[in-house]
């Protein structure tokens, strides 16, 4: 009896532990949205914070992929934040406005998803010169865009985490179902895929990344993460990625990927380094 008993309160308490981080999912654009997909036009932040003993003041706007039609927010999102705030950085998982043909909506709604967790630094016990934006597939697609098309400072992330992205817009490179679903029927407007061909518009102000794959993706080709990593060096920005040899794509936070576990210790120590380098940079 004393062993179930213990067995339980040690399930609560891991229970509680992970519900207390966790916020009520909140409205975005709190004076209402500048733009309209003409469908679902709420966006959401949910803010998971870290406890304040291991505080590190960092903070992750995470934005899950879905190839631009659906949002993937457990495995892709909720337990990316998650972790983050078990490791003292605040999570914030971004419920964007998915296009439905207003290809500009997805990156508006990231780049106030980062204003919002500096407006509320102080309250929240962020640095704001440790905000950074993470994504998977489409949702690293939204998240390299925000890297990559700086429109003002306060939106501008200080490090990005891109797992298996999509980057590129070209024909054969790309995921072209997110590219469409993007661009929806301006998808082979010459302008626009350059627009949105992310690793053409890498420049000395692109913030440092990581990028986590899989070599034998078929879904987004490793091949666009390796473009945006040429673009970073070509450019000096520091960058990190980590190329698996085995597991497809959309793995996100999920155990079941045989590197779960070496995705974790990479990236922590990167997130580290990021830390400690912003420190230095401010001596």
């Amino acid at each position: 009896m004393k062993r179930i008993f213990t067995t339980l309160l040690a399930s609560a308490m891991a229970l509680s532990m992970t519900n207390v981080f966790a916020q009520t999912p909140t409205n975005l654009w709190v004076n209402g949205a500048p733009n309209d997909n003409g469908h679902d036009n709420e966006a959401t932040i949910a803010v998971y914070h870290p406890a304040d003993s291991i505080n590190t003041g960092m903070a992750v706007v995470v934005c899950p992929g879905g190839g631009y039609t659906h949002l993937a927010m457990d495995h892709e999102g909720k337990q990316v934040a998650q972790w983050l705030a078990d490791n003292g950085i605040t999570g914030v998982v971004l419920k964007y406005r998915l296009p439905h043909g207003n290809y500009t909506i997805p990156a508006d709604d990231a780049r106030e998803a980062i204003r919002t967790v500096r407006r509320n630094a102080e309250k929240w016990g962020v640095n704001p010169s440790k905000v950074g934006i993470a994504g998977s597939s489409a949702g690293g697609h939204l998240a390299s865009t925000v890297s990559t098309h700086i429109t003002d400072a306060e939106s501008r992330p200080d490090f990005s985490v891109l797992f298996y992205p999509v980057v590129t817009s070209e024909a054969g490179v790309t995921h072209q179902g997110s590219i469409n679903n993007l661009l929806g029927d301006k998808a082979t407007d010459p302008a626009l895929l350059a627009e949105y061909a992310n690793e053409q518009h890498v420049d000395a102000n692109t913030p440092p990344a990581i990028l986590l794959l899989s070599d034998d993706d078929r879904a987004v080709l490793p091949e666009n993460s390796i473009r945006y990593y040429r673009a970073l060096k070509a450019n000096k920005i520091p960058a990190s990625m980590h190329i698996f040899p085995i597991g497809g794509h959309g793995w996100g936070f999920r155990p079941t990927f045989k590197y779960h576990d070496q995705v974790k210790t990479l990236l922590l120590e990167w997130l580290t380094a990021q830390n400690k380098a912003q420190k230095e940079g401010q001596k």
